[in-house]
């Protein structure tokens, strides 16, 4: 089986950490039984969060160094300015794997700036370069990423829009982080040359934000990473590197989802350890974070069913499923004190 963003050499080191944390099954009854909310957050609007999805799609697919890329992190900017966010924007560049230097933008969006305590959310907005994952005659194809990338930017954005326009704010200030130059990592199909020191070429710019954080000196009480959040009968298990460095995290996020009556979604099931943007955030900038991920709990695939392949568009988008993750994102928050 293959990881995107890598199997994991590691994993079975990450099994082992897991297992430090205490043989305890993700189905206890302090795990499913799900609490009373504090607060009613504001309601997500799904049709909303649908059409920011529509949005970035249009742009056409959103490789680094092209026109698209360009063009849609310019309206990612204006978006959350329009929302009313304070926007960082921190430049860099990173090689891929084929020595090719990638221009990137990390963004975010801070709500409420001035709070002590903040949360940190966020997603990859750059879409894959390759479909590797499709017949062979379209593996050179761009994709359109509606799920991978579109789906976790458009539940960010439409959390920003809820909060500008709702009277009851949370207590906890609010950073929405989009990291670039997430999916560029080597393709399948190119022969890794085992002499060499494993590079994943994955995640480059959340490594970049992770070794150089921005705004200076940023720290946050801890991340929720959303990555393919929009797929029709999406299934969110308990991603294992998760479970290591943010079991509490987990715990009441999978609760809130589940008061909210979204359990058939976020399912309390240890699920495999992915390297996604999670993994430098957690080891190198020391904030923990957990990812929301889709993980196909089949055994037919490891991620949702169009992943890094030309099918991965709008027609496979479910709005309700975007709802699902924002409303329990946002419902934790108001939960904060």
């Amino acid at each position: 089986m293959v990881f995107h963003k890598s199997i994991l050499a590691a994993a079975t080191m990450v099994s082992m950490l897991v297992s430090c944390q205490g043989n305890q099954s993700s189905t206890t009854k302090d795990e499913t039984t799900a609490k009373e909310v504090n607060v009613q957050a504001p309601q997500i609007n799904a049709d909303s969060a649908y059409a920011f999805v529509q949005k970035q799609v249009d742009f056409g697919p959103r490789v680094p160094n092209t026109p698209e890329h360009v063009a849609c992190g310019d309206y990612l900017i204006s978006t959350l300015e329009r929302f009313g966010t304070t926007v960082h924007v921190q430049e860099f560049e990173a090689e891929g794997y084929d020595g090719t230097i990638y221009k990137g933008r990390n963004i975010m969006g801070q709500i409420n700036p001035s709070a002590s305590k903040r949360i940190l959310l966020a997603a990859h907005w750059d879409t894959r370069f390759v479909a590797d994952q499709d017949e062979e005659s379209k593996h050179y194809e761009f994709i359109d990423g509606a799920n991978d990338g579109g789906s976790g930017v458009a539940v960010l954005l439409e959390i920003a829009r809820t909060l500008q326009q709702s009277s009851l704010k949370p207590n906890v200030g609010i950073d929405l982080l989009l990291f670039d130059v997430e999916d560029q990592g080597k393709p399948s199909f190119v022969e890794q040359d085992y002499t060499q020191p494993y590079k994943s070429y994955y995640c480059l710019g959340s490594t970049h934000w992770s070794k150089n954080k921005y705004p200076n000196g940023y720290h946050a009480y801890y991340g929720i990473l959303l990555d393919m959040v929009g797929a029709k009968g999406a299934t969110f298990p308990k991603e294992a590197y998760s479970m290591n460095y943010g079991r509490k995290i987990v715990r009441k996020l999978w609760k809130t989802a589940e008061s909210l009556g979204y359990g058939h979604h976020f399912i309390h099931q240890e699920g495999d350890p992915i390297t996604d943007d999670h993994v430098p955030v957690n080891e190198i900038a020391k904030i923990p974070m957990i990812d929301v991920i889709h993980q196909d709990l089949t055994g037919q695939g490891t991620f949702f069913e169009h992943w890094h392949t030309t099918d991965d568009t709008m027609e496979n988008i479910d709005k309700d499923v975007l709802k699902a993750v924002g409303q329990s994102v946002l419902q934790l928050i108001y939960n904060e004190k």
